[in-house]
């Protein structure tokens, strides 16, 4: 049975905690719908009605795109071990780039990882869980370590000549302000 919250409790926290991955879904007011997943260290609860999530360098940057033309995100976390549960964040997003004014204080609570793109920062209007339990039981491995070794590789001067690239507009042509 799905049950809502207003607001991120310290059980929801804590399960948000435990996963490895994570999903992050878009959409601009017309086109395609960006539903990606997201793992890494890279997500941070910061308060009841707000969390933070570093983003790397990728092949796109839909989601930059579309929260500038309507803020809306939302966040799915399921377990795939132990007891059956999903949770999904829904709230408004802002980016935040290298040289905005909270970019400083804010890269500090992530660990440092090569190709970070951007912080989005979201404010939490409710979160919803459901049971999950059709969903399959996973195995956690570890971390893959290719998208860290490319961006490396690449340095800064690579990463940018990427966004300047391939990070400018979203798949339906949205500019996503990489290089403002």
């Amino acid at each position: 049975m799905s049950k809502f919250y207003t607001k991120i409790t310290s059980r929801l926290q804590k399960f948000i905690e435990a996963q490895k991955i994570f999903f992050v879904a878009t959409a601009p007011n017309s086109g395609r719908i960006n539903l990606s997943p997201k793992g890494m260290d890279s997500f941070r609860v910061m308060s009841e009605n707000r969390v933070l999530w570093l983003n790397v360098t990728g092949s796109g940057n839909e989601t930059a795109a579309h929260l500038l033309e309507n803020e809306r995100i939302t966040i799915m976390f399921c377990s795939f071990d132990k007891a059956p549960n999903i949770l999904r964040l829904y709230g408004k997003g802002k980016e935040i780039k290298e040289g905005d004014e909270n970019w400083n204080d804010l890269i500090q609570i992530f660990p440092e990882i090569p190709g970070t793109r951007q912080i989005f920062d979201i404010t939490v209007d409710s979160a919803q869980t459901s049971c999950g339990m059709s969903i399959p039981f996973f195995d956690y491995k570890g971390e893959r370590n290719d998208l860290n070794d490319w961006a490396a590789e690449q340095g800064k001067e690579g990463i940018a000549n990427y966004w300047e690239n391939k990070n400018q507009t979203s798949i339906d042509g949205l500019p996503t302000k990489i290089l403002e």
